[in-house]
């Protein structure tokens, strides 16, 4: 269902760790180096950043070559912009996590709260800001990924509302912005907002929002909705709807129902769509060629006992193809049959050409929690490299529960980007005491490899909740064809509640989810060291490259240090839990944040080589851009450095940008 990768992902590390274990570890922080003057070369391309993902197809790839191995260590900060703190009761958590957009020569980026501003690409100073004064006292993660451009058509070139910005807000309202001044544009909507809930039936204050930016194909603007996690059976429904760009009226919509059933039949009597569907909370990508929306899907209620959904996870945790036009679906593939783990899709797909011996061939790359990538044809939905059913756990299923017996993988390992199973010798620790408590715990849990069903005894679930991959995604290099993925490798415990028992450990101060109307509430929490270190070894985090042509591993190295995590000198290059996403540049250079250190690195996209990092103001829980708007001008990288509560990173409301000196 909706995103919920990072409640109560990560506490701080101890500070209390052994000396004996520092020394027997040792400490490995890294060194800084001054920056070399460079000289700068205005020869390359000009680009911009006109989508979330870089473009229609979320690649996050840019044709941009100023910066270049061989002189990203001369980048420095260029200017900084603060887009506000958000003023939140206690128990929410607001976030920074935006990608900025370029267009008509500005930058466009939106805050948590549903600010948004437009900004000067080579200053950083403020052009200008409008609020929507969201309500999002009611939504325990407060965020907005990125705003959308249009240029509406209907709109004489150089009149108010030609180019406008629409966002979404934590309130599920969608805001059409003229693009030069912010203002409103009245003839959208009512008076320029467009209200999302009132065609969906009953609704509770924190059911719904909008944290990702809409897509747009022609004149339609294509939005999905967050639908909140295991609160209740009933929830409303998580239909995909399309609007005019310029009027705001319905153009279509899309109920994921299974066959057999409608919304006209089936809905409640007064409503309009069914029930308790599954949503799309994540990022959606578009082939404006083939005319289609690729849909990451969610889960159906509750996401962890499937007994009582009657079908209607017929379309969840998939990938699906709607007809920009219609809405209708082309085609589906579905990544977990019977979703019992929260493996919704997290991540934008990915539209880009698989080379081939017979040429290049149309292809979608689905990246999951669960640490399996799917290429597909993204005509057909079929894959382009083998996927197999393979038998999965079954025994610990909860009563009531029917599982599946099998389970999709791809049958390339370089496509798989968890590690192995878990053993009781993977058990980790920072000292031999802490190490005994996580054995204890792996030993007193249900665990029989990947897929083990939820149980009334705790079930670990590696990877976990949070995912192998979440909403950073993944970013493909379509010159070189290659694939970066970075990865989380963190286990969780995840237990079924009798309804019966939940008043009474609640009452005894247990957190417990409480998805009511099903037979069980949900304990879920993050399987760490009584040292608040996870208790699998690590690498807990990673960056890997796949080539996509060859379909074969190229490299993985550990992301991130302990940095901001430990006391000194327990700053250890073991790859840290992390999220947000990459990007590539034509020159080779793979730039990303996303680390519980408050760092952004370069990377060597031919080595896995770190070639570059520059120490953030806060943590860079947010997927980076990169920009060059006039031939005379700088190459510019930038990034949200708002960090994010529940990683433990440092909360902050800046947006920092770097280029070579001049």
């Amino acid at each position: 269902m909706g995103i919920h990768q990072d409640r109560g992902v990560k506490r701080r590390f101890g500070r209390g760790a052994a000396v004996a274990a520092v020394l027997a570890l040792g400490a490995a922080a890294y060194a800084f180096w001054p920056a070399p003057k460079v000289a700068i070369d205005y020869d390359g391309p000009v680009a911009g950043w006109e989508r979330w993902g870089g473009g229609d197809g979320g690649t996050r790839y840019s044709p941009l070559t100023q910066i270049t191995p061989d002189n990203v260590a001369a980048l420095q900060p260029a200017w900084t912009y603060h887009i506000g703190e958000i003023k939140a009761p206690e128990g929410l958590s607001p976030t920074f996590e935006a990608t900025p957009i370029t267009a008509e020569g500005r930058l466009y980026v939106c805050s948590g709260s549903g600010r948004i501003a437009a900004i000067d690409p080579e200053t950083g100073r403020e052009i200008w800001a409008a609020d929507p004064q969201s309500d999002y006292t009611s939504s325990y993660l407060i965020n907005c990924r990125g705003v959308t451009y249009v240029r509406d058509r209907q709109v004489p070139e150089g009149e108010v509302c030609a180019g406008r910005i629409f966002a979404g807000t934590v309130d599920d309202r969608l805001v059409s912005l003229d693009a030069k001044t912010g203002k409103l544009c009245g003839m959208f909507g009512a008076g320029g907002i467009l209200d999302l809930k009132p065609a969906l039936g009953k609704i509770e204050r924190g059911d719904l929002s909008v944290s990702s930016p809409p897509v747009v194909v022609d004149d339609r603007i294509v939005v999905n909705s967050r639908v909140s996690d295991n609160i209740r059976v009933d929830m409303p429904a998580g239909v995909i709807r399309a609007f005019d760009v310029h009027s705001g009226k319905l153009a279509w919509a899309w109920n994921a129902v299974p066959p057999g059933m409608s919304d006209a039949a089936d809905a409640p009597q007064g409503e309009a769509y069914v029930r308790a569907t599954p949503n799309s909370w994540a990022p959606m990508s578009a082939d404006p060629a083939l005319g289609l929306v690729f849909v990451p899907m969610g889960n159906a209620a509750p996401d962890h006992f499937g007994g009582d959904r009657k079908g209607l996870d017929y379309y969840a945790s998939s990938v699906v193809a709607l007809d920009a036009k219609t809405g209708e679906a082309r085609w589906h593939f579905q990544t977990v049959h019977h979703d019992l783990w929260d493996y919704d899709i997290p991540a934008q797909p990915v539209v880009f050409d698989l080379p081939t011996a017979n040429g290049p061939v149309p292809a979608l790359a689905q990246t999951t929690k669960q640490g399996h990538i799917f290429i597909l044809d993204r005509r057909t939905g079929k894959p382009l490299y083998p996927v197999e059913e393979r038998p999965v756990p079954q025994a610990g299923a909860v009563p009531g529960e029917k599982l599946s017996p099998t389970q999709p993988f791809p049958a390339n390992p370089a496509f798989i980007i968890r590690s192995h199973d878990l053993t009781e010798a993977d058990m980790w620790g920072f000292t031999p005491w802490d190490r005994s408590r996580c054995r204890k715990m792996f030993k007193s849990a249900h665990y029989e490899g990947i897929f083990t069903p939820p149980s009334l005894r705790g079930s670990i679930q590696y990877p976990s909740f949070q995912g192998a991959s979440n909403w950073g995604g993944i970013t493909i290099d379509p010159e070189r064809a290659i694939l970066i993925a970075n990865t989380q490798q963190v286990a969780s415990i995840m237990q079924l509640v009798p309804r019966d028992q939940i008043a009474r450990r609640t009452e005894a101060g247990e957190h417990i989810l409480p998805a009511s109307g099903s037979p069980y509430g949900l304990v879920m929490k993050p399987m760490l060291s009584p040292l608040g270190a996870p208790c699998n070894e690590p690498p807990w985090g990673t960056l890997v490259a796949i080539d996509l042509a060859q379909g074969k591993r190229l490299w993985e190295v550990p992301l991130g240090t302990t940095r901001d995590q430990a006391p000194f000198p327990i700053w250890l290059k073991l790859g840290v839990p992390n999220l947000g996403g990459s990007i590539v540049t034509a020159s080779g250079l793979v730039f990303i944040g996303a680390t519980t250190d408050d760092y952004l690195r370069a990377y060597d996209i031919k080595t896995g080589d770190v070639l570059w990092r520059a120490r953030l103001p806060g943590g860079g829980q947010a997927t980076p851009m990169t920009y060059r708007l006039s031939k005379d001008g700088r190459q510019y990288v930038v990034i949200a450095a708002g960090g994010h509560k529940y990683l433990g990173t440092t909360v902050n409301d800046t947006l920092v940008a770097y280029a070579l000196p001049r």
